[in-house]
């Protein structure tokens, strides 16, 4: 139930996304937000890395998109980001971590992190729930950037 969850969020960002130009992709249509549809998608690609590859999987990687002098550059840096690499990149990290579930052995396995000098460790399930309330939150945002785009609403 839990992957049903996150694919289903997962393809309802795609979905908020599709059929739209580079341009409309970029557009911040709800101001003051800096957010925009291609930003949202460069973060759950920093996200999705995030959790599965570096928390889950151990793994100790940079970031994607942001910086340590910026970190909101995923939504910050859109006016000449590439769709077609942003999207390559979500879709490349949703794979992995798909494989990264489908490998643990129950839902019981944990990752860690370290933040503010302190370890932190995770369980595969609450990754799995957070992931799927970020994705929620996220489309809820999609879902407002869209219509302000060119009116579509929906799922």
């Amino acid at each position: 139930m839990l992957i049903a969850w996150l694919e289903f969020h997962r393809e309802t960002l795609a979905l908020k996304c599709a059929d739209l130009s580079t341009a409309q992709l970029r557009e911040r249509s709800v101001p003051p937000s800096s957010m925009s549809l291609l930003g949202l998608v460069r973060h759950m690609a920093e996200v999705e890395r995030g959790w599965f590859r570096n928390v889950l999987g151990g793994q100790d990687l940079p970031g994607r998109y942001f910086t340590d002098d910026n970190l909101d550059a995923e939504f910050d840096d859109v006016d000449t980001a590439d769709p077609d690499e942003a999207f390559a990149s979500w879709r490349v990290e949703c794979a992995i971590a798909r494989d990264l579930v489908a490998k643990a052995v129950s839902l019981e396995v944990t990752g860690s992190r370290v933040r503010q000098g302190e370890e932190q460790v995770y369980s595969l399930r609450w990754i799995l729930i957070h992931m799927i309330e970020e994705y929620a939150r996220h489309n809820g945002h999609a879902d407002l950037l869209r219509e302000r785009i060119d009116g579509a609403t929906g799922e």
